[in-house]
């Protein structure tokens, strides 16, 4: 799987997760109806928005996916590509975690709440990388692919030839 297009997907699966944990918050504080809830969740998924705006404010890539590209191992053919088993091997924790919070939001919806802030923060402070990983792939002619390693393992990516062009929208 192209890095970039894993990039995207960890955004739209961040708020995609965000989205139902918020969902599910909302309907367990309705159930309650416990006005200090409601205030202290407003306030943090408005900090949590703040937070990650200002994470991924630069256009450049961040330091660790920059040293990532850096340390990239270089391969002359295309690795194999199966991108649902990347999907589930790399982000398996932010699957666990809406899983098990929104299980707990049926109990206790300020688990779902504290878990939506954090996934908000995820999918804002990435949002970027991939149109960074994306420009330097373009200016360098390579084209990044995230390798096959053990769920447990850091992530690393492989170097494949690219062809020059102009991929960045206008």
């Amino acid at each position: 799987m192209r890095f970039g297009d894993f990039l995207k997907a960890t955004v739209l699966l961040s708020a995609g997760c965000a989205t139902l944990l918020a969902t599910l918050t909302v309907i367990g504080i309705t159930r309650e109806d416990d006005r200090v809830v409601i205030y202290v969740t407003a306030a943090w998924w408005l900090a949590a928005v703040v937070i990650g705006l200002s994470m991924g404010a630069r256009a450049d890539t961040s330091p660790p996916i920059a040293r990532l590209l850096a340390d990239a191992r270089t391969q002359t053919t295309l690795p194999e590509l199966q991108p649902g088993t990347t999907l589930i091997n790399r982000l398996w924790a932010l699957l666990l975690a809406t899983v098990g919070a929104s299980v707990l939001a049926f109990v206790e919806p300020q688990v779902a709440s504290v878990a939506a802030g954090f996934t908000i923060i995820w999918a804002l402070a990435w949002r970027h990388q991939e149109r960074a990983v994306l420009a330097i792939e373009e200016r360098d002619g390579v084209r990044f692919y995230v390798d096959r390693t053990s769920p447990f393992s850091a992530i690393r990516l492989i170097r494949t030839p690219g062809f020059g062009g102009n991929y960045l929208p206008v």
